[in-house]
């Protein structure tokens, strides 16, 4: 990250489905559950994570952090009950859990079973009070039909789960993160402040973002410290191999009838700003219609105060 804040100042959003996750994050953190969080490389699982524990009884002790993916194999082992031991009466984040070896996951679900921590060479194991959160960028559940990850232990892991949308389907977070992004680089790198035009955004939002957040955050630095210009134009924002991507909502020869729908609903629905009662009436549908639509294209259910738009995440 280009500076070093806090879970609720990085998870900012203005995505109905990101505001959800938010909440839930919140309500969950005072709690001892372990959670999962999904997601793709880039997307923000470890704001999330940061965040569980900014919110958590165990904030006034440090977050331990270890990626599964960045050790080498034999040093693996020591690494994690180190870190066990460390984040003793905190939190310990163990991220790309995936990566981390058969023989080793089965020590670590002995961990979680038996609350306690068998050191090489220690003559007693040690009691441990540690609220873990795991983080992958990998589909699990095909890992376990792989033979590659223990089914006992994701059930383990899998108590509270949580899954971080990519940001190019967060297209309203493009927007509020790219300002943001803008703001902090120019202050940081000691510019002054710069600001994005609205064609420059609306670049961002034909971008795909593969490398999601991540690569947006260090899209908008790279265009900041390289810009001449107070605004930034279309121009000055440098993404590498930039292909702009077609609207959804565009209408093509041959497309069916049903697919040509379900794009004019999801359309009016960020018309609307996710106001499920005022987007089914623009379109001239029950709500009861457009909740069955939704469905039908897997959409997650709204609660009540979300279809009037009155949920807000503070």
């Amino acid at each position: 990250m280009i500076v070093n804040m806090s879970g609720s100042d990085l998870l900012k959003t203005a995505d109905p489905e990101m505001k959800r996750l938010v909440l839930m994050a919140e309500n969950i953190a005072a709690s001892r559950a372990t959670v999962l969080i999904t997601g793709e490389s880039g997307s923000g699982k470890d704001v999330v994570a940061k965040l569980i524990h900014e919110r958590s009884p165990r904030a006034s002790r440090r977050l331990v952090v270890m990626n599964c993916a960045a050790i080498p194999s034999e040093l693996l082992e020591g690494e994690l009950f180190a870190k066990f031991e460390l984040a003793n009466d905190s939190t310990f984040l163990l991220d790309e859990i995936s990566e981390l070896p058969l023989q080793l996951q089965a020590k670590l679900l002995r961990v979680i079973q038996e609350g306690e921590v068998e050191r090489l060479g220690a003559k007693a194991p040690v009691r441990i009070n540690v609220r873990l959160i795991a983080t992958t960028s990998r589909d699990l559940p095909a890992l376990i039909k792989q033979g590659l990850f223990r089914e006992d232990l994701y059930y383990r892991l899998n108590v509270v789960p949580l899954n971080v949308a990519p940001l190019r389907k967060r297209p309203r977070d493009i927007d509020l993160l790219s300002r943001f992004f803008t703001e902090v680089s120019s202050h940081i790198n000691g510019k002054a402040p710069k600001t994005l035009s609205e064609e420059a955004i609306l670049k961002m939002k034909q971008w795909n973002w593969p490398g999601n957040v991540r690569e947006l955050e260090n899209v908008i630095e790279r265009s900041v410290i390289l810009s001449q210009n107070p605004i930034l134009t279309p121009d000055d924002i440098l993404i590498a191999g930039f292909v702009p991507k077609a609207p959804e909502w565009d209408l093509s020869p041959g497309m069916t009838i049903s697919e040509a729908e379900r794009r004019l609903i999801m359309k009016t629905l960020e018309h609307t700003a996710q106001n499920r009662t005022q987007a089914a009436r623009l379109l001239g549908i029950s709500i009861r219609t457009l909740r069955n639509k939704l469905h039908e294209y897997g959409v997650a259910p709204a609660g009540s105060s979300l279809e009037q738009g009155e949920v807000k995440v503070g």
